[in-house]
Formats: structure tokens, C-alpha cells, sequence
């Protein structure tokens, strides 16, 4: 990729994002092509820094650490959106902690007394919180700033996107048919959006492989509750019995939560695949085509080691 390069990135949620600034910093003429801009699914993450069921381990590690050191960067300016916050990771059946939280600041097993009750064990640490709306405002503002430009259009075919030496498809859930990745599947998540009691640290119970999760992420004046993980769904209707579960599980937690006053929905269909899909193609005609979508649930945590990579590919390509 040389500087200059017209470079088309097909998506504008976290991950598309972050890879057009990247690339747009890196001396591409890029522009960005999606339906939504910013995308709503990641809009609706909570979002605490943290691989979340994705494959594959040896690259997510990777990636993940890469992320994690920028995000750090980050949350020296209020600004991003991303903050360093404290709080729980806790457990009902005494799971051991997750390795990557233990490389965390701050991490420590809780006593009992910090605990819940219902939970059996946990462990405090320190991570980036990242507020989605003002955080992906931020990759906007930033993006033009390196010269991108961003186009609300929907695609039939990536073969649409006009003329461009390289194409970057980071679309997500439409990777699907716009492809086809009939191995790409919808994993619905619902969070519910309150005014914040009083919170300044988060909560997050491993639940393994429910579909029901436990999150609650103060962000402000605000805080966002999980949440749902509903397999093959990708309904982005709100659900009401899921809202009063969830209002429910989190508020037996905090019940400083029964004060706070209901916001909004936030609702996404996380793209996720047996392993995320980082890689690059070239076409006999000399274009090249490069793919970086299938996060599920771990977009934001491994946005910027994955865009770095789609940056090294496009480099050596």
C-alpha cells in the first residue's frame, strides 16, 4: 500500500473505524462506505476492555494486548471516551479468573465481604470502560482529521464500492451475504441505558455460556446494564421481558440501581464465526481485497491489534 492509495473501507463500527484511521494515518486516501454510521452494534456494546469467547486464542491474545496498550493511551484524555476504571469480575461456582485479567493493574481476589450475595468468588482489576457513543464519535472526528471521508450508502456487492487499488471489508454481520460467510452467525445483545445512582465502579458476572448476562458500566451520568446473548438471533427489536431481566439481575446486585431512571435500548447483533477473519487477498487485476470482521462479542477489545494487522497485511502486500 502506498501512500496515497485510494483505499475503501466497507463499515463504520468499531472495527471499520479503527481500521480507516489507521490506514487514513498511515498516508491512504481513505473512504468509508456503510448503511449506519457510526454501526449500531457497536454503538450498543457496554464496553469493558476483555476477549470474550473468540478464537482464534494465539491471535486474540495478540491482538487483544495491542488494544489494550492503545486504549490505556487513550484514557489519558477524557475526551475518547475511555477511562481506566475499577471494580469486580465475580463468579456463583468459584470459576478461576480469566488469564488475561490477571496481567491486569490491580488485580486481586476479593473477599467475601466485597462480594454479593450469591457469588462465591471474584476478583478486582483494573480496565479501559469505554463509552461507545462518544468513544466512536471520536474515531469520526479523527478520521477526518487524516483526511478520510465517510459516505452513507448501502451495498449489493462489495463489487460496488467504485474505484479503489484496495478494498477493506469490515462489515460485520453483512459480511454474510455481501460475500457470502455462510459460517458468520448473529449473537443478539441487549443493554439497558439508566441514569446513574451514584456508580463509579463497574460489576460483571462470568456467566460462561448463558444467554442472560450481568454487566453494569458506569459511564458518568449514566450507566449501562447487560445483558443478553441470544444465539442465532439478530432481531434488533427491543425485548421487554429481556429489559425487566436484566433491570432485575442488576439491581439485586446494586440496589442503588432501583433509583435510577430508564434512558434507552441499546441492541446489536454481535458477527461471530469460529475464528475472527483477519487477512488480505489479491485479485489478478492487482487489487487487493482484505477482510477484518467475525469479533462477536470482543469488537471493541481487539479493534486496534486487528486494524494494525489489516495495516501490516496492506503494507506487504
Amino acid at each position: 500500500m502506498a501512500v496515497g492509495e485510494r483505499v475503501v473501507v466497507v463499515g463504520a463500527g468499531v472495527a471499520g473505524l479503527t481500521t480507516a484511521v489507521v490506514l487514513a494515518e498511515a498516508g491512504a486516501s481513505v473512504h468509508v462506505i456503510a448503511e449506519q454510521v457510526p454501526g449500531v452494534t457497536s454503538l450498543a456494546a457496554g464496553a469493558m476492555w476483555g476477549p470474550y469467547l473468540v478464537e482464534p486464542k494465539d491471535k486474540v491474545d495478540q491482538w487483544g494486548k495491542r488494544s489494550l496498550a492503545v486504549f490505556r493511551e487513550l484514557a489519558e484524555s477524557p475526551s475518547t471516551g475511555v477511562r481506566l476504571t475499577s471494580g469486580i469480575e465475580a463468579s456463583r461456582t468459584a470459576e478461576a479468573p480469566p488469564d488475561w485479567a490477571i496481567t491486569l493493574p490491580g488485580f486481586r481476589p476479593c473477599d467475601p465481604a466485597e462480594l454479593p450475595a450469591g457469588f462465591s468468588a471474584g476478583y478486582r482489576f483494573t480496565v479501559p470502560l469505554i463509552d461507545m457513543p462518544t468513544y466512536l464519535g471520536y474515531l469520526l472526528h479523527r478520521l477526518g482529521a487524516a483526511g478520510g471521508t465517510v459516505e452513507r450508502l448501502r451495498l449489493a456487492s462489495l463489487a460496488d464500492v467504485g474505484p479503489a487499488t484496495v478494498t477493506v471489508n469490515c462489515t460485520g454481520l453483512g459480511a454474510k451475504d455481501l460475500l457470502p460467510d455462510p459460517g458468520l452467525r448473529p449473537i443478539r445483545g441487549q443493554h439497558v441505558v439508566v441514569t446513574n445512582p451514584g456508580l463509579s465502579e463497574f460489576f460483571s458476572e462470568d456467566t460462561g455460556l448463558s444467554p442472560d448476562l450481568l454487566c453494569i458500566y458506569p459511564h458518568g451520568d449514566t450507566v449501562v446494564l447487560g445483558g443478553t446473548a441470544t444465539d442465532g438471533e439478530g432481531d434488533l427489536a427491543p425485548d421487554g421481558k429481556a429489559t425487566a431481566d436484566i433491570l432485575a439481575r442488576c439491581t439485586q446486585v446494586e440496589p442503588r440501581l432501583a433509583e435510577a431512571h430508564f434512558l434507552e435500548h441499546r441492541i446489536g447483533a454481535r458477527p461471530t464465526r469460529a475464528t475472527v477473519r483477519v487477512e488480505a487477498e489479491r485479485a489478478e487485476d492487482g487489487t487487493v481485497l482484505a477482510h477484518n470482521y467475525g469479533h462477536g462479542g470482543a469488537g471493541v477489545t481487539l479493534s486496534w491489534g486487528c486494524a494494525e494487522e489489516i495495516g501490516a497485511l496492506l503494507s506487504a502486500a
